[in-house]
């Protein structure tokens, strides 16, 4: 019997994988890191304004996109890798908020 999605030990191992480029689409592991994700998006997303443009979907694949954008990384702590997702988010939060304060401001035309 495979071990449960929630299963600590698989499940850092399938972020080892992942972060290597070398994982088997585990659809139930993938989805299960996928769910968390969304937690801590929805998380990160009730500390913003009301009638943000962001939903919290999008916000799980823009930091999905930064974590394993390029380089390849071995996940060697499923803490470590939640930790690491939750800063990419802010930081896609606060690169959000910059862009549309620069849009307010004018968008950074030379006038």
């Amino acid at each position: 019997m495979p071990p449960a999605p929630s299963d600590p030990p698989a499940l850092t191992a399938f972020l080892a994988d992942l972060g290597q480029g070398e994982a088997e689409m585990d659809g139930v592991r993938l989805q299960h890191v996928l769910r968390e994700l969304r937690v801590i998006a929805a998380a990160q997303m009730r500390r913003q304004r009301v009638g943000h443009t962001l939903q919290p979907t999008a916000l799980v694949n823009v930091a999905y996109l930064k974590l394993f954008k390029g380089s390849e990384r071995a996940w060697k702590d499923r803490g470590l890798f939640f930790t690491v997702a939750a800063k990419a988010m802010r930081q896609v939060l606060v690169d959000h908020a910059r862009a549309r304060l620069r849009q307010k401001r004018g968008g950074g035309s030379a006038t």
